[in-house]
């Protein structure tokens, strides 16, 4: 395994620029602790794309600290094999916006019973951990997956004064992703949510209320143009 990993990790070195490396931070609001190589994703899909699905790899290349091995990780493992335990302590450690929206789309929403992580994560304390429960949501949504959506709600109501900008845009892409499900009910609710705290007294709440409705009205002139 020790020999896949360092071929994975030479990949991944020999891809880097240190152009995509310094503008993480000051142009994308990706700062972590992990060693970066400056892969662009594209590049990073590549490498992943003939390593298939192991999750022993998967594993070993979480526990490089490497920001690409562990994009690496998200990329390969098995959804079949990944359980709720694993998922948050993978979660734990996230420092920043781009592991943790990957790590719910690629492979988080894809895992039996993910929708039970949502509620936990979203009554956490720190800002990645709370990021987390909402992008997950937000992933089920999109991707179609089972879930307690008008829960989902309740708890974006509950964030929605959180002023820590990676919670206040993940509760928003999450009120965004269930006010585009083709379920009338549930766009209806989304669109009386956003409705309401666009007309909060608090400056975050009215921000995702706004921005929210703004999507909305988008979204439904796009397809009332295509009928």
């Amino acid at each position: 395994m020790t020999d896949r990993v360092e071929a994975v990790l030479a990949a991944l070195e020999a891809e880097g620029l240190e152009k995509t490396r310094t503008e993480m931070g000051p142009r994308y609001g990706i700062v972590t602790a992990d060693r970066v190589f400056g892969v662009p994703m594209a590049r990073i899909q590549a490498i992943a794309k003939p390593l298939g699905k192991d999750n022993d790899l998967a594993a070993a290349m979480w526990a490089t600290r490497v920001y690409e091995g562990r994009m690496i990780a998200f990329l390969i493992d098995d959804p079949a094999m990944v359980t709720h335990a694993q998922m948050d302590a993978w979660r734990a450690q996230f420092d920043n916006w781009a592991v943790t929206d990957t790590a719910c789309f690629k492979l988080f929403d894809k895992v039996e019973g993910a929708a039970a992580l949502v509620e936990p994560w979203t009554q956490l304390n720190d800002e990645m951990g709370r990021r987390a429960g909402f992008a997950l949501l937000a992933c089920l949504a999109l991707h179609r997956r089972p879930a307690d959506y008008l829960h989902g709600l309740a708890l974006i109501e509950g964030a929605a004064e959180d002023d820590r900008n990676f919670v206040k845009k993940g509760a928003n892409w999450a009120l965004r992703a269930i006010g585009g499900k083709k379920d009338p009910a549930l766009r209806a609710a989304a669109r009386a949510l956003a409705t309401k705290l666009a007309v909060s007294t608090d400056r975050t709440a009215r921000w995702n209320g706004k921005d929210a409705l703004r999507a909305f009205a988008k979204a439904d002139a796009k397809n009332a143009a295509a009928s």
